[in-house]
């Protein structure tokens, strides 16, 4: 059943190009795609919190910088890269490219926290850098989408590979509820500066508009939040990171069949290579192994 939390999760992640598209339609850039969903599920968690479990924002002043930096460093800016590589590229080159961010913890880790880089972390390193070549196209000479949508694209992954690093240092001393609930709240600060208040009221006083957003923030946040969480406190967090690898995968299926992006070979090869780097990295001695992914609570 646990699993099955895990699993329904990353479908609702998966998902979230549905609704980002419908904002965009609706009027909205990626800047204020990230404050509509990082203000709505700061609000709608709060709430919840008040409700049910108070303590959970109990934290000391001093630990602050711990929120700046899974909320505004990592959430703000990995949510604008993954938004505005979906616009200048494709859902499935976005959704990929964002799935590099274990690569990226493995080194960030290497750097902060002394971990060893092993063999099989480096025969990934190298499937990942692979799969995307393949993925974007640069592997032949014709990129799939914009070099700035790449780049983004890339930077989502290392903004959301960073929440691991802020992450660790914050789960410490609180709990996941605590973490993410502040992680939302700072996100919410962070975004005011890409927030363009008349073209979000513009967007939202329309059904084109409200709909979409209500759906993103319940849908594609805050109830995959709920799951995930659940799901954690019943299987090993390494296997909860292999069954988050469904999010990218329906990410893909969503765009070559409901968004009619095209998708090559050569992509899918890279798409597979990536998804194997992501796989190998959180298998260990034939088992699965316990690391950052019961702190790296997906957002």
């Amino acid at each position: 059943m646990y699993s099955i939390y895990i699993a329904a999760a990353a479908v609702l992640w998966g998902i979230i190009s549905l609704f980002s598209t419908e904002l965009k339609a609706a009027g909205l850039d990626p800047g204020n795609i990230v404050a509509l969903r990082s203000f709505g599920a700061a609000a709608v968690l709060s709430l919840m919190f008040v409700i049910k479990d108070r303590s959970v924002f109990r934290i000391e002043l001093k630990d602050i910088k711990y929120f700046i930096g899974t909320g505004i460093v990592s959430f703000v800016w990995f949510n604008w890269c993954l938004f505005t590589s979906m616009n200048e590229c494709t859902t499935a080159i976005a959704v990929v490219l964002l799935y590099t961010a274990p690569v990226f913890v493995v080194f960030l880790s290497a750097v902060f926290f002394r971990e060893r880089i092993t063999p099989m972390k480096l025969v990934a390193l190298v499937m990942t850098v692979s799969g995307c070549a393949l993925v974007t196209g640069i592997a032949g000479g014709d990129i799939n989408g914009t070099l700035f949508g790449i780049v983004c694209g890339i930077g989502s992954g290392l903004f959301y590979g960073l929440y691991s690093i802020f992450g660790r240092f914050a789960l410490n001393k609180y709990s996941d509820a605590t973490v993410t609930l502040y992680t939302f709240i700072f996100a919410a600060i962070g975004s005011v500066t890409l927030l363009n208040l008349n073209e979000m009221t513009a967007a939202l006083s329309q059904p084109e508009g409200y709909i979409p957003a209500v759906l993103i923030i319940l849908i594609s946040t805050v109830a995959p939040f709920i799951l995930y969480t659940k799901g954690l406190s019943g299987v090993e967090s390494g296997t909860a990171s292999i069954l988050a690898t469904i999010e990218p995968a329906v990410g893909v299926l969503i765009s070559v069949f409901i968004l009619d992006q095209r998708l090559t070979l050569m992509s899918f090869i890279g798409i597979m290579l990536i998804f194997s780097a992501v796989i190998m990295l959180n298998i260990r001695n034939g088992r699965v192994k316990n690391e950052l992914q019961r702190e790296n609570t997906r957002l």
